[in-house]
């Protein structure tokens, strides 16, 4: 009887030690996976086309694991990085604020090349001026694009006394779409967005007004992320 029991009790030691070390193995590898959020500036396949290469060759160059997080709009990316769903993320410099407020992000990173907002109308457009989008409806990707939507707009009322009814459609993408379509007489963007839509949407467009130049997208992290993986990121961006 007492070798049955010492035997049930030395079983029962082997199933613990392994649902430990099971657990500790998944701990591990989960800590070592950083999820990578990305601003939605564009429709989810192109973002995964431009992006996903990027995150592959971040992935070489730090030895790390990353998972690409991206949203149908922009809002919805707004709640995950204010929750701080998000290690990483890419994003505009007003959200950057937004989230340093609430989570503390810290800006690793940034593009030297500075961007600049544009509104553009389809190039057989009788619309010559911009003054002649007042009271017109125009799309946006959303109210905090801030090259697309707050330069665009504070720049068109503070220099020009033009008010739009803006539509907010999204992302950049749906921007040049819904003009090219001719849904909106014109629509905001970034010279750099542009050049992404298929050559066909290019070709109908043309920029009626562009705003004066802004600081490029930073790549961000949260504070919980370890110091050295950090700077290891940083580094493989410089």
């Amino acid at each position: 009887m007492r070798k049955i029991v010492n035997k049930s009790k030395g079983i029962t030691v082997c199933v613990v030690l392994c649902f430990a070390l099971l657990f500790s193995a998944h701990h591990a590898f989960a800590a070592d996976v950083y999820s990578f959020g990305v601003v939605p500036q564009f429709e989810q396949r192109k973002l995964h086309a431009i992006w996903k290469p990027i995150i592959d060759e971040l992935e070489k160059r730090t030895g790390l694991h990353f998972n690409l997080v991206t949203t149908l709009q922009i809002q919805d990316f707004e709640k995950e990085f204010i929750a701080g769903k998000l290690d990483f993320v890419y994003m505009n410099p007003y959200h950057i604020l937004k989230a340093a407020d609430v989570q503390g992000y810290i800006p690793l990173v940034r593009d030297k090349v500075l961007l600049r907002g544009i509104v553009v109308t389809r190039k057989d457009s009788p619309i010559k001026n911009v003054s002649e989008l007042n009271g017109k409806e125009v799309a946006f990707p959303s109210p905090n694009a801030i090259g697309a939507c707050m330069l665009v707009r504070a720049e068109l009322e503070r220099r020009y006394n033009v008010k739009v009814v803006p539509l907010y459609v999204k992302t950049h993408s749906y921007v040049y779409l819904n003009v090219a379509k001719d849904l909106t007489v014109a629509g905001g963007g970034v010279e750099k967005t542009l050049q992404e839509p298929d050559q066909s949407i290019r070709d109908s467009l043309r920029i009626l007004y562009t705003t004066t130049s802004f600081p490029p997208h930073p790549v961000a992290a949260l504070p919980r992320v370890p110091k050295e993986v950090r700077e290891k990121v940083r580094r493989a961006f410089i």
